[in-house]
């Protein structure tokens, strides 16, 4: 009995991870045959609550591409630090290949200003207020992981406080 629970609350861990595709696109690669066609998935997965991945997948069809974009996004969850606000804690900027994002927080009712998959990564992190820009690159996968950067850069008073050896006040002072 002790077992079905427990298989019981694994799956109500698993459930409360979102998914979801930011792009499906037709690749090639051409071999001695011709051109071996296969599809690639943009997949974040996150769960709302302050964490969030991009996973990348790959193969013969759409399905194994986006479940295989899934298992990678799970691989490289990072944790966000959010406000009572659900906004970030300070203005952030992050860089991927040629991506650039940058993102300050918002007051209570702004909601997610921001476009493509920068938005998607925002919401999936649980992001309720905030404002964001992409520079440089249009390109989704590094869009995405230029957003997870600049997120995965984020630092509360508490962690700069312990960083530092001191108290919370001293900061202020």
């Amino acid at each position: 009995m002790a077992n079905r629970r427990k298989s019981n609350r694994s799956k109500e861990k698993e459930t409360d991870w979102q998914e979801r595709v930011v792009q499906i696109r037709r690749v090639t690669k051409v071999v001695k045959g011709g051109k071996k066609l296969s599809f690639r998935a943009i997949v974040v997965v996150g769960n709302e609550r302050g964490q969030v991945g991009v996973g990348v997948g790959k193969a013969s069809d759409v399905i194994g591409a986006v479940r295989k974009g899934v298992a990678d996004g799970k691989k490289h969850i990072v944790e966000v630090p959010l406000t009572k606000a659900n906004s970030i804690p300070h203005p952030t900027y992050g860089v991927g290949t040629g991506a650039k994002v940058m993102m300050r927080p918002a007051a209570p009712g702004t909601g997610v200003i921001a476009g493509g998959a920068v938005r998607t990564v925002l919401e999936l992190a649980g992001v309720r207020n905030i404002l964001a820009k992409q520079l440089g690159s249009d390109n989704p996968l590094s869009n995405a992981r230029a957003a997870v950067s600049a997120l995965s850069a984020l630092r509360t008073l508490a962690d700069v406080a312990e960083e530092r050896g001191v108290s919370i006040e001293k900061l202020y002072s």
